[in-house]
């Protein structure tokens, strides 16, 4: 999990790690975190966030907080989604994540995703193989799933507490009856078919 960092460590760089959490929904936003370790950090959590539990990554989440040299995160919402499609969005929301970190760093890992205007690596499985694009990924995802949580309280029936805005099978269900919410991501199919 350190093959990358130990040896732009070695050189004396500062490495960012970023990841995204929510590109896959139907409803709700997509976020991003940034996430800088001090230099030589040794492996404290295992790999990929959706193999951990909530409870986990709750955890992990903390540890994360307590390590980093630097946390930055941004939300962008489904509206900006539609209006600019969600590989654009998750970009913007990296970007902005790395901007939110107001702390200097020399080149940044992303898990596939390729930044430009920045010294990226994208990684296949970058989640799995550099510990910084690790911990971002369990950041954004606990805050994603918080404000899915917030959500539920105000669509009740969508049961977003429960499938984070993924398509469960109740969920599509009443999207494919025509019933969204206002976070609902209008320009994603079966949304789309219903609407045009």
């Amino acid at each position: 999990m350190l093959d990358y960092e130990k040896e732009l460590w070695e050189k004396g760089l500062l490495v960012a790690g970023v990841d995204e959490a929510g590109r896959g929904p139907l409803a709700g936003p997509v976020v991003a975190a940034a996430v800088i370790l001090p230099p030589f950090t040794e492996p404290f959590i295992t790999g990929d966030s959706k193999k951990l539990s909530p409870k986990e990554r709750e955890e992990a989440f903390k540890e994360i907080k307590n390590r980093a040299l630097a946390i930055g995160t941004m939300v962008v919402d489904s509206v900006v989604i539609d209006k600019i499609n969600i590989l654009r969005a998750t970009k913007l929301a990296m970007k902005r994540a790395l901007d939110d970190l107001k702390h200097p760093y020399d080149v940044v890992i992303t898990d596939y995703v390729k930044l430009e205007g920045v010294n990226c690596i994208p990684l296949v499985k970058g989640d799995e193989k550099s510990l910084n694009c690790a911990c971002a990924s369990i950041v954004a995802k606990v805050i994603r799933d918080k404000i899915m949580e917030i959500y539920h309280k105000i669509y009740p029936d969508f049961d977003f507490a429960s499938n984070k805005g993924y398509p469960s099978r109740k969920h599509l269900e009443k999207v494919k009856r025509g019933e969204f919410t206002e976070i609902h991501r209008r320009s994603f199919s079966p949304l789309k078919k219903k609407l045009f």
